[in-house]
């Protein structure tokens, strides 16, 4: 008895931050909604995932007079009626669902979306950052990119499975049988090319490799079989980095137009810091663009060159003001140590796991993130 009194004191002291919340529980084939008891006799309802169904659940959140909505980020189920709410006006929360799952108190009598529902309307769930507009655009863009040459990576192994079949030891003298040397070579040999002493006179002069090694490794039987795998594995490649030139064309557009509506650059562009050309490079000068954009160039922090500067701008955006200091944009990384102490002693000071595609990169972490933020902001 003394339980249910102290519960509901909670209840009647705790402050309501959101009167107006409704909460849905994503799902595959079906969305629970829920809102306030006193709007309506049914206050939880399902609806459908159809495009039609996905109106009615908004016509019926207008019915019930909310303003904001609360879901969890499940798969990419919750795409479509965030972009729908979104479009029409209401505030949505978009919640990790580890947030609410830490949060006691919670009924076994009490539905996802109801329980939702009411940790919103207390103001217990924080929204996650997700970027508005054209930079969520270029975000889209940037992962696809990332998605195909993720493929086209796979269609190396294939070619370097080939050549190891017929004894080809070309990815063995070489650096990248994808490079200059590399590429020349493979298509030469599909196009019935097999003398050894001719492909190795096909090398690039910036090859380490002498064409007498060159001339050795490519010495091997090049059977039909093994061609036939070779010539399909090269053309899927082909086909993939079709499609990323295709993407860069997509990403080179969207930063022109973020630069007419909003750009900040003036001045001369610093001269660059890197001389080597990145693998995978863009088609398009990333730095001069991000530069019309920001005004600044990131890529004279230690550590951040063009590409991963384009990366950071798709998945925060061009304005930081999100994160009011740099402690809680390293939080938000989760790079920052964990600080769990007990007694005055230190438990664990380990960072917590993240599927953030802005706190990694292809060769580490992503550095200085105090100067990362004192450049937006300059």
């Amino acid at each position: 008895m003394t339980r249910k009194t102290t519960k509901s004191k909670i209840d009647r002291t705790m402050p309501m931050v959101h009167p107006n919340a409704a909460a849905i529980d994503v799902g595959a084939t079906m969305h629970m909604a829920a809102v306030s008891a006193d709007r309506t006799p049914e206050p939880v309802r399902s609806f459908g995932t159809f495009t039609t169904d996905l109106h009615r659940l908004v016509n019926w959140l207008k019915e019930c007079n909310v303003e904001t909505f609360v879901m969890e980020s499940t798969s990419v189920y919750w795409i479509p009626i965030f972009e729908i709410l979104d479009a029409r006006g209401f505030g949505v929360f978009l919640v990790n669902a580890r947030d609410a799952k830490h949060v006691p108190g919670r009924k076994a009598d009490v539905s996802d979306a109801q329980w939702l529902q009411r940790l919103h309307s207390y103001g217990l769930l924080r929204a996650s950052f997700r970027p508005k507009g054209q930079i969520a655009e270029l975000r889209a863009y940037v992962r696809q990119r990332e998605r195909l040459l993720e493929y086209a990576a796979s269609h190396i192994q294939h070619m370097q499975k080939a050549l190891t079949e017929m004894n080809l030891q070309l990815h063995h003298v070489v650096a990248d049988i994808t490079g200059a040397t590399g590429l020349r070579i493979i298509r030469a040999i599909l196009a019935g090319g097999h003398d050894p002493r001719e492909l190795a006179h096909m090398r690039d002069y910036r090859c380490r490799a002498s064409a007498e090694t060159i001339e050795k490794a490519l010495t091997g039987s090049y059977r039909a079989e093994h061609l036939f795998a070779l010539e399909q594995a090269l053309a899927l490649f082909d086909a993939y980095h079709e499609k990323v030139s295709a993407c860069d064309v997509r990403i080179e557009a969207v930063l022109k137009e973020l630069s007419t509506g909003r750009g900040r650059g003036s001045g001369l562009l610093p001269s660059s810091r890197r001389r080597t050309v990145q693998t995978n490079a863009m088609a398009f000068d990333v730095r001069a663009a991000l530069f019309a954009l920001l005004g600044k160039d990131l890529t004279q922090i230690d550590g951040l060159g063009p590409y991963l500067s384009l990366k950071l701008i798709a998945e925060c955006g061009d304005d930081l003001s999100a994160w009011p200091s740099a402690k809680h944009f390293t939080s938000w990384l989760c790079l920052a140590p964990s600080n769990k102490i007990s007694g005055g002693k230190v438990l664990s000071s380990r960072t917590r796991r993240s599927g953030s595609r802005s706190s990694t990169t292809e060769s580490g972490i992503v550095p200085n993130s105090s100067s990362i933020i004192l450049r937006y902001r300059r």
